[in-house]
Parts: structure tokens; sequence; C-alpha cells
């Protein structure tokens, strides 16, 4: 029988590439239908680490990519949403999660993968409605899920009659190590484990891979999907690292455990094979689903051992933003209006101190254009957002109990400051953007450009700090210095647009260059008056008194 090695290709590479689509259509459609919830499920349902591995679970399912999850936790971590050891547990659970893409596969619908896309392709193209379409998108990425399966395995038929192919999986049987290898190397180089996996049960399905030599492949193949985060966690932050740590040093464990334990395991499966009449397909599902579970229950316990190998191979502080605020106590609301709007005033003077922290991280970005001080930047403006909800709420129950006079002042001058300092994050968030604009479009600033810019983010800076300083201590001198200093902003603004008009008519700087200058320094002045509000409200504080 002649084989025709180029079509046996194209057709395994083609079908890989449809399932891969597939695999991520799908995943992006449901992570569209949920929204924004997955995040809210991860940040609420991780209070402890049992139900850190169900919520991870779940949003693996949902999304069908461990590595998704994996990438959305260390972003929680990031911004101080979660702890590194409520993290472990989502990472768990992620892994139980992932087993689900091998039960989908497992229903032999393969043949029905057309109708399917169909379906799929259907509602994406016949309806406006949103939702309709996401719904759409998921099951379009169904079907080639099953439709590039049906392709690789067509192109797998012909391996049969191999010779090289059926030494190869005489010796894996032999010698399961070349199993995880194989696992291992496969699933990097794809990037999916489920693709691994979907592979390996086309394979038992042709009756081409026996199950002792199927079975170390898939212990390669969860180390081999570790390598996600490692790559995610590359120049990230410690938590994000720690995180990808985690996931290798688990998945590891459980394989090496495994191993060892393999002729039992092997026992295990085949008992179950025979015990629910289960197809090949099937039975590697089953397979991967018990691995990952055992693997979570016999680490389950260990997690602080864990967290505590990890902190010592990634020495280190953790994320420096804590989005989550530190002073507000619902009690004092009831019990001494006085004392919550002290815990109040506390909360606004840390939110300044970020305010002035992100504004530094956009300065450092301009002058070095380090990404670790842009994504500092960041997660200090998500931290702002969740903080300028949090204390807003808090004042707002607060404003229900009885104030004095002079308490209704402080009051509404802590509730205008939350909002000018949200807003001051909002305006670095918009340089952070001009930054990554002029980086990614090779758009050059002059020296006197950059000069004129430095001079006003240091003013800019002290503006900042100083307004804060005289928000604590309500001192008016402090608020005098800032009206001065904005006053100094505006004046400089002006002027630096004038010299920069006078470079763009001797040619010296571009265009695009100095849209970029000019929208930079607006948002410098803008963050100044954002600044004298807060000043405003000290002084206006005093003068109500």
């Amino acid at each position: 029988m002649e084989i025709n090695v180029q079509q046996m290709i194209f057709e395994f590479i083609g079908g890989l590439g449809i399932f891969l689509f597939g695999l991520k259509y799908m995943g992006d459609g449901l992570q569209k239908v949920a929204g924004d919830r997955l995040r809210e499920l991860l940040d609420r349902f991780t209070s402890n680490p049992l139900m850190g591995v169900i919520a991870g679970a779940v949003v693996t399912i949902l999304v069908q990519s461990s590595s998704t999850t994996t990438v959305l936790t260390v972003g929680l971590v990031n911004a101080g949403f979660m702890t590194f050891r409520q993290a472990i547990g989502v990472i768990m659970g992620a892994n139980i999660g992932t087993t689900m893409t091998a039960f989908i596969i497992g229903i032999d619908v393969k043949e029905y993968g057309l109708p399917i896309l169909a379906v799929g392709a259907f509602m994406i193209f016949f309806f406006k409605n949103k939702k309709v379409t996401n719904i759409g998108q998921t099951v379009f990425g169904l079907g080639s899920l099953f439709f590039g399966l049906e392709t690789m395995s067509g192109g797998m038929k012909p391996l049969r009659s191999l010779e090289a192919f059926q030494e190869l999986t005489v010796s894996m049987s032999d010698n399961p190590i070349l199993g995880v290898v194989i696992g291992t190397l496969f699933t990097v180089i794809v990037q999916s484990s489920s693709a691994t996996i979907g592979i390996l049960q086309e394979l038992m399905g042709e009756g081409l891979v026996s199950l002792e030599a199927g079975l170390p492949v898939l212990f390669g193949d969860n180390i081999g999907t570790t390598i996600t985060a490692v790559i995610a966690a590359i120049g990230a932050s410690i938590g994000a690292k720690r995180a990808a740590f985690v996931h290798v040093i688990f998945n590891v464990l459980g394989a090496v455990v495994f191993l060892i334990l393999l002729k039992p395991y092997t026992a295990y499966v085949e008992w179950l094979q025979g015990a629910l009449n289960l197809e090949p397909q099937m039975t590697i599902a089953f397979a991967h689903g018990s691995f990952n579970i055992a693997n979570t229950i016999v680490q389950f316990p260990f997690i602080a051992v864990l967290a505590w190998i990890v902190i010592k191979l990634v020495p280190g502080e953790e994320s420096l933003v804590d989005s989550k605020p530190q002073h507000l106590d619902a009690i004092f609301i009831e019990q001494s209006p006085a004392l919550a709007l002290d815990q109040a005033k506390e909360e606004v003077v840390r939110m300044g101190e970020y305010a002035y922290k992100g504004l530094e991280e956009a300065s450092l970005y301009l002058n070095n254009r380090q990404q670790k001080h842009s994504e500092i930047a960041m997660q200090i403006e998500e931290a702002l957002n969740n903080l300028d909800r949090k204390i807003t709420d808090y004042l707002v129950q607060l404003s229900s109990a009885s104030l004095t006079d002079e308490e209704s002042h402080k009051h509404s001058a802590l509730l205008d400051s939350v909002r000018d300092l949200e807003r001051i994050g909002d305006h670095f968030e918009n340089i952070i953007e001009l930054i990554d604009y002029k980086n990614s479009n090779k758009v050059n600033l002059t020296e006197q450009a950059v000069e004129d810019l430095n001079d006003m983010f240091d003013l800019a800076l002290m503006t900042v700090k100083q307004a804060t300083k005289a928000l604590q201590n309500m001192d008016r001198e402090e608020a005098l210095a800032v009206v001065q200093k904005e006053n100094e902003l505006d004046r400089m603004e002006r002027s630096y647009r004038k010299k920069h008009i006078i470079r763009l008519n001797e040619g010296l700087c571009t265009g695009q260059a100095g849209i970029v200058f000019v929208d930079m320094i607006s948002n410098l002045e803008r963050i100044g008056d954002h600044a004298v509000n807060i000043a405003e409200e000290v002084l206006g504080e005093k003068e109500s008194l």
C-alpha cells in the first residue's frame, strides 16, 4: 500500500490548525458570553483554597484553557485582588477543568463536526443580537474542534503501516519516560494540552497506540502545558513568576508520582474501561480526569508547603499594589461616624500615594521604556478605580449617619477628593498610552521636548504629593503651595506649547511627535487641576470651620 506522505502531513497539520483555532474560538466565545463574570468568579470565590480549586475548575471549563485561567489568576495576583496562596488553589482547579475538553472529544460526534460548524456560522451571520452571535461563536468553535480532529485522524490512519511508527509505539510501551518526553515536547510546540490529548485519543481510537504506551504521554502533556504560564511570567511580577512555578512543580510532581505508580494506575484505567464499557477515546478522557483529580487531592493538603517552597525559589516582595481598602470598617459607620470619617480619610490619603506612584512610574516609562513601569502604572490605575468605588460606597453609607456640620464638610471634601484622585489615574493612563503609541510607531521627540516633559512631570509629581499631604494634615500652607505650583504648571503648558510650535515651524519635529507632546503636557496640566481641587477642598474646609 502506497502512503501519500504529503497528503498525510497536510491533513495532520491542517486538522491540528483547525482544532487549535476551534479551541481558541470556542474559549473566546464562552468568555464573551460570560463577560467580566469570570474575573468576578475568581475574585469572589477564592476565599479559601478549596473554593479556589472549584472556581479554577469552573472557569477553565468555561474558557477551555488552563493557561487562560492561570494567566487570569496571575493578573489578579498582580493587581492585589488575590493572594499567592489563594492562587495555588485556582491553579490546581484549572488542571481539573482542562480535562473537560478530553471528555467532549470522547463523545463520539466527530462526523457531526461540519453540521455543528454550519449552525455556528448561521448564528454568527444571520443574527444581529450580540448574545446569539457569541453563542454562535462558541458553537462554531466546537464544530471546528470536531472537524479538525476528524481531519487529523484521517491523516493519521496510514501510520499503522509505517514500520518506524510501530517501532516507536513498542519502545513507548517498554519505556514510559519516552512517552512523557514525547507528550511534553509536543505540548510545548503546539501550546495546548488539549491538542496532544485529542491526538492521543485519535491514535488510540485507530488502535495505533496501546494503553501502556499512551498513559505516560498524558503525564508529559501535563508538564508541557506549564510552559504557557512560564512564558507569561517572563519579565512579569514576582507574583506571576510564583504562580508559574507552582504550576510547574504541581504538574511535574504529579507526573513523577504517577510514573512510579504506572502499573497500578494502568490496571485501574483498564478496570474503568471494562466496568464502564468505554470507547478508547473516552478511556483516555477518564484516565486524564482521574490523574488530575487524584493529583489535586494528594497535593491539596500541602498547599502551605508548596507556597513555602516557591517563595524560597522566587524570593522578593509580592505585588506592591494592594487594590483592596485597608481601613474601611462598616462597624464604625454605626458606632462612631467621626472615626469612620478618619478611616475614610486614611484610605483617600492611600489613594493619593498611589496616584503619585502611578505618575512616577509613567515618568520612568517615558525615560527608560521598560515595560515593567507601564505594567505597575496600569495596576495602580486599576487599584485607584477599585478604591474609588469602595471609598465612595463607604462614604455614601456614612452620609445616612448623623454628622455634625464640620463632619459634613469633611465628608463632602473627601467625596470630591476621591473623584479627583481617580481622574489623576485616568490621566496618567492616557500618558502611558501615548508613550506606548510613541514607542510602537517609532515617534521620536526632540531632546528639548523630552526635557520640557520631564520638568513638567517633576512639577506635577510635587503638586500631587503636596496635595495629598495637605489633605492628610489639613495643612493650609501646603494647600496654598499646591495652588501656586498649579499656576506654574499652567504657565509651563502655555510656554511649552509655544516652544513646540516654533520647533514645528523650524522643521525640528514631526507632526506625529507634536500630537504626542501636546497631549502629554495637556494631561499633566489636567493632573495639576485635580491636585488643586483637592487643595481647595482643604482651604475651603478651613474657611468653613
